[in-house]
């Protein structure tokens, strides 16, 4: 296959609002693609011998190649020394590479192109320092648990603004030739015990929360997932037949590979036999224990693991390489090579329309001209001993831009909030008082007087080997941290128009920050990466309307989420598919800020709902192509709604879809997302979002029938500007 023709396929930008017919003749362009490069993958391994076909499958061992992981060269068939680096935000350890937005700045966009660009920029950047494989996007954690300590890297906890994220980013990713892996599969949602933990699921809750976003990465042509470091029922994901084999490679039709995560391998045959593909890094991280590698050549010598398991690891892997055309003209490996190109454009969109405006009381933002203003917190400046100082982003000192460990990139630079407030004060004739502390000593002298005092505070996690101020990985709460409260409660008692500015990995609990009727605004900045500052100049001053909407619920009591992490050797996932607003929708529980919330400098009215549905009842079918049963794919409904831009401004809105489902179904959430778009409009402007309803968007899991059905009876469709923000509401029978 050309890859012309690849570029093509991954170019369906809005693959899922595609027609029937459009999807059916993508899906046997991607099948025919695949076939191709196994046919490739066959004739090359046809060339090799045992011990070249163990090879491909077995890392070289920790810190032994140029890579974070790599497999040696097979000189037969000019197959490289592969190159899999992190990760999900750029390239980790790279010499001169952009530190793009994490994925969760990513979906509270809610805008598919730039979430689309951000993916193919991020394949540009691998492709150009030589990386075959780049460790991302995240699916999992899922972030079912608010305090998870890697949520931040993935696109939050609904389902299908993660599939949809997933999807347009790997094909963003893969339409540079560059391998994406989707990780981490599955149930990998908490960092505490994440080596020893057993997450325990139904089966209904496994497929319509947890596979549902990969199966969007399959059905995007993902060339590798990886499997996680925790047990599945009891047994660890990488060695897991019934997840590998039984859901991912036949139920999903996953044509690519499974890598380990690194050291997440417990034994050689129990690994090989039961799904995974590639062993990373290919030792443990003393050098000394090595399950594949000589051990698996001895498997299989001894039968223990046949000669065609090893065939099909290997041509897995290869098909894999053939299909983004590695085998011609790929760049050799320089991680410290310069690709940053224009890229710092869509970190700062990112950031920039990711920002969810929260309170805006009086209209006090954005702000006109000042003559002077107040700048307090630690976090409104870069870390005094340098924006990079901490390997991995292991500390909390200084601007947030990112959470911590190995899904992180250094920054190239950083842009602080003090940095652009500074520059745009300049320019304005305004005055700043900085108080770069989060002591409430000295508070007063330098907020009162101040037309607005702008005080920033933070809440951060990471990836558990780091231990940051006694947080290891998951936070042990939802208070913003360096005393938040008590700054900002400081901050308002000297200031009336005191603007709070949030930068965290996932929700904190507000109440006490609220309460102060000096506290104005609220601005939820989320992770902004090296564009911190510029994007928030960008909204507070008003050079665009904030259009960011919250990827998760923020509640009013940590206790509302009815999750935590868990601390013992099991998570029994008592809250099965309730969770984030489907959890508090089902309870009757008000949220402080919804999923879907976010506010704007204009305003908005919706009308004119039109639904068409030639949708059936009954089960899927067809047969499974990458991402399932073909039938699923199938567009079956449009759901039209006219948004207008009512008030003074510019801006953007994101009209939402919810469905749900008839009372034929077995109980299912009250309402669930299955459909967004994102319309710029000018003052006055009007514009018709369009959802496209695929099969699967209407189908529950059957545990008895093992596959997805439409039930029968009315279905109840709601949009609206966020899931408790409902303007239209209509029904479609399905017979």
């Amino acid at each position: 296959m050309h890859r012309r023709t690849f570029a093509v396929l991954a170019a369906t930008s809005l693959a899922w609002a595609e027609t029937s017919e459009k999807q059916a003749r993508q899906a046997g362009s991607v099948v025919a693609a695949w076939d191709a490069a196994y046919s490739q993958a066959s004739t090359a391994l046809s060339k090799l011998s045992q011990q070249d076909k163990v090879n491909i499958v077995t890392g070289v061992g920790w810190n032994k190649g140029p890579c974070f992981g790599n497999t040696p060269s097979i000189g037969s068939i000019g197959y490289p020394q592969l190159c899999l680096q992190d990760g999900p935000l750029g390239i980790r350890f790279g010499g001169s590479v952009t530190a793009f937005t994490p994925g969760i700045q990513a979906a509270s966009t809610w805008d598919v192109e730039l979430i689309r660009q951000r993916g193919v920029y991020l394949g540009a950047e691998a492709r150009g320092v030589g990386v075959h494989v780049l460790l991302g996007p995240v699916a999992g954690a899922l972030g079912k648990i608010p305090n998870g300590g890697r949520n931040w890297e993935g696109f939050g906890p609904d389902p299908y603004l993660t599939g949809i994220a997933m999807s347009e980013t790997i094909e963003g990713i893969q339409s540079n030739g560059v391998q994406a892996c989707a990780k981490h599969f599955i149930l990998n949602e908490q960092e505490t015990n994440r080596e020893t933990i057993s997450s325990v699921v139904d089966d209904r809750t496994m497929h319509e929360l947890y596979l549902f976003p990969f199966a969007d990465a399959v059905h995007s042509n993902v060339a590798s997932v990886m499997c996680s470091y925790n047990k599945v029922n009891g047994t660890w994901a990488c060695e897991n037949d019934k997840i590998q084999n039984g859901l991912l490679k036949k139920e999903l039709g996953f044509k690519g590979y499974v890598m380990s995560d690194w050291n997440a391998q417990h034994t050689t045959n129990g690994a090989a036999n039961s799904g995974m593909d590639m062993t990373m890094p290919g030792s443990d991280f003393n050098g000394k224990t090595i399950l594949w590698g000589p051990q698996l050549n001895t498997a299989v010598n001894n039968g223990q693991v046949s000669k065609a398991r090893l065939d099909d690891m290997a041509k897995r892997i290869l098909a894999s390489w053939y299909l983004l055309e590695q085998n011609s003209g790929y760049p050799a490996t320089n991680l410290k090579a310069n690709v940053q190109g224009n890229h710092k454009e869509n970190v700062r969109a990112v950031a920039r329309d990711g920002i969810v405006l929260l309170k805006n009381d009086d209209n006090i933002l954005p702000l006109k001209k000042p003559s002077k203003l107040a700048v307090i917190g630690s976090s409104s400046v870069v870390n005094p001993a340098g924006r990079n100082a901490c390997t991995d982003r292991g500390c909390n000192t200084g601007a947030l831009g990112m959470g911590w460990g190995s899904g992180t990139a250094d920054y190239p630079y950083f842009v602080a909030p003090y940095d652009a407030l500074k520059t745009r004060a300049q320019s304005d004739g305004t005055t700043i008082n900085l108080l770069s502390s989060d002591s409430t000593s000295g508070i007063a002298n330098a907020a009162s007087g101040a037309d607005a005092a702008l005080v920033f505070i933070t809440a951060d996690s990471g990836e558990g080997y780091i231990t940051v101020e006694g947080v290891t990985g998951d936070r042990p709460n939802l208070d913003p941290w360096h005393n938040g409260n008590q700054l900002v409660q400081a901050v308002a008692q000297a200031n009336k128009n005191t603007i709070v500015v949030v930068h965290s990995t996932g929700p904190i609990i507000l109440e006490t920050i609220l309460a102060h009727p000096g506290v104005k605004a609220v601005v939820w900045a989320g992770l902004p990466s090296q564009e911190n500052g510029n994007a928030l100049v960008d909204v507070l001053y008003g050079l665009v309307s904030p259009s960011g909407k919250l990827p998760y619920t923020i509640a009013k009591s940590e206790s509302d989420y009815g999750t935590a992490v868990q601390r013992g050797g099991t998570d029994l996932f008592t809250e099965g598919l309730f969770i984030d607003y489907r959890h508090f929708d089902k309870n009757g529980i008000a949220p402080r800020y919804e999923f879907g919330f976010g506010l704007s400098y204009t305003s908005f009215t919706y009308s004119s709902l039109s639904i068409t549905s030639t949708a059936s009842s009954g089960p899927a079918s067809g047969d499974t192509i990458p991402g399932g049963r073909a039938g699923l794919w199938e567009a079956v409904a449009t759901v039209t709604a006219v948004v207008k831009n009512t008030g003074g401004v510019q801006g953007a809105e994101v009209p939402q879809l919810y469905i749900t489902l008839p009372s034929s179904a077995p109980s299912s959430p009250p309402k669930q997302l299955r459909g967004f778009a994102k319309l710029k409009l000018a003052p006055g402007e009007s514009k018709t979002a369009t959802f496209i309803l695929r099969r699967r968007d209407l189908s529950y899991w059957d545990t008895g029938r093992q596959n997805w059905v439409v039930p029968s009876g009315s279905f109840g469709v709601v949009v609206g500007a966020s899931s408790r923000d409902l303007r239209l509401n209509g029904k479609f029978d399905v017979y």
